[in-house]
């Protein structure tokens, strides 16, 4: 029996029993209910939680709806990317939000998930903005919990990680690699918080990234986890400035960079 000040994520957590609840009850559900057909997915999709790139994607006219995405909460784009067709769900905040959108892509035909996510920095690599290739995640959300046993970090495929060494050299901002803290409270981003996070070499704060990589490790996906460090939580002023169209040509070419070591022929 559980204390009361015992947290429930901590029990009742079967990790090797599978859910009731699968992607694929809820997809089968929504096409019946919205009439909607049985297409794949592209294999590279792309979360992009500012929905900065959707909005440029969508103004250029490149982006196109996808007939069979019948999803509740959110509207699946593609677009052509330096040949490969690429899918892409905008607005994706934050551990849970992302995690349940990952699940139902890769149960559609998603075999790479990028997610770009803007982020604050915590011990700087460049002037803002530039690009940290998150290589493990601070574990300070719920989700992951769901997915793998308690520990500090939610580690990136080292070998996914290891294809992209030298990827990034025309990119037009600064790629680093490093690791990030993941929160689900942004505003509760304290003093001591920070100091923590500083302590243990961490490069950005952002809000997608231990859950997604502790996904990944438990459903055996593939996941590459990328922070835009844009701000240093507006202590300063003139801050969150991501770049030309929002940052998204930028982004685009880390996303291209990405898919040539890790989708290409």
């Amino acid at each position: 029996m559980m204390s009361d000040d015992s947290s429930p994520l901590l029990h009742a957590k079967a990790y090797a029993e599978p859910s009731v609840f699968e992607p694929e009850n809820l997809l089968r559900e929504a096409r019946r209910q919205r009439t909607r057909p049985d297409i794949a997915v592209p294999a590279v999709c792309l979360l992009d939680p500012d929905g900065d790139i959707v909005t440029h994607l969508n103004a250029s006219g490149a982006a196109t709806v996808h007939p069979g995405w019948a999803r509740y909460h959110t509207i699946l784009h593609t677009f052509d990317l330096v040949g490969t067709q690429i899918g892409v769900v905008g607005c994706a905040v934050g551990s849970s939000f992302a995690v349940l959108v990952a699940e139902q892509l890769a149960a559609s035909g998603c075999d790479l998930l990028i997610s770009v996510t803007s982020s604050g920095s915590i011990i700087p690599a460049a002037q803002p903005p530039y690009f940290v290739l998150i290589e493990r995640a601070l574990r300070d959300e719920g989700t992951s919990l769901h997915y793998l046993p308690p520990s500090t970090w939610a580690d990136g495929r080292q070998d996914l990680l290891d294809q992209l060494e030298g990827a990034f050299a025309d990119v037009g901002q600064p790629v680093v690699t490093g690791s990030a803290w993941t929160t689900d409270a942004p505003y509760r981003e304290t003093k001591a918080a920070i100091e923590r996070a500083e302590g243990l070499g961490i490069a950005a704060v952002e809000m997608e990234a231990a859950a997604l990589y502790a996904y990944a490790t438990a459903r055996h996906r593939d996941v590459i986890c990328v922070a835009h460090v844009t701000n240093t939580m507006a202590t300063d002023g003139d801050d969150f400035e991501k770049g030309d169209a929002d940052g998204a040509h930028d982004a685009l070419a880390v996303v291209a960079a990405i898919v040539a070591r890790l989708a290409g022929p």
